[in-house]
């Protein structure tokens, strides 16, 4: 790894949104869509709300085995972490969902042009391309649902456990203001010494 120069060690940090319960929800199908696309396509049905009980069970399980040894502010922090790998994994499926769909709709709708040799069907007993980008939609929109439903399991066990509602952990971009602010307070008074 290359050393950082001097301007990169003087760079303040870019502020990144820390994911959120509610952007997995707009990124992944719910039920009703997931229920949707088993149907539309012969997937397995999904049991949405056993799996987020399941995760929620399990998750309460592992407080209480660590509740006599972590301090409340320890296990607020040590479920604040699993919560959130939790929503940040199903956040990145929920995306790669929405790039299948896109892509699947492309070379859907390309099929219409009569004229395209390479999105015609393939030969006897072998599914189209457009075939093939549709059912990986469908497979990535299923796994986007379920880990929405750990999530969201995850994120109730997180306010039985600690009695307050999940929230991703963010740096306040203030902390980076108030250093450089601090920064240039102290060549200020040093400056005084000159």
């Amino acid at each position: 790894m290359a050393p950082l120069n001097s301007t990169q060690k003087n760079r303040p940090a870019k502020f990144q949104r820390a994911t959120t319960l509610e952007m997995v929800r707009h990124a992944c199908p719910d039920a009703a869509q997931a229920l949707c696309i088993s149907e539309s396509f012969g997937l397995t049905l999904i049991d949405s709300d056993g799996i987020r009980d399941l995760h929620r069970s399990q998750l309460i399980q592992s407080a209480d085995a660590l509740k006599e040894v972590l301090a409340e502010k320890a296990m607020q922090i040590h479920m604040q972490r699993i919560v959130g790998s939790f929503v940040g994994s199903a956040y990145g499926a929920g995306q790669f969902y929405s790039r299948a769909v896109t892509e699947a709709r492309d070379l859907t709708s390309k099929l219409s042009n009569g004229t395209r040799d390479e999105d015609l069907d393939g030969p006897v007993g072998f599914d189209s391309r457009a075939q093939r980008k549709r059912d990986f939609a469908a497979d990535t929109g299923l796994q986007a649902h379920v880990l929405r439903m750990a999530a969201e399991g995850a994120a109730s066990a997180y306010e039985e456990i600690t009695g307050e509602t999940w929230k991703p952990y963010e740096r306040s971009g203030s902390s980076v203001a108030a250093q450089l602010i601090d920064q240039k307070a102290a060549s200020l008074q040093m400056s005084a010494f000159d």
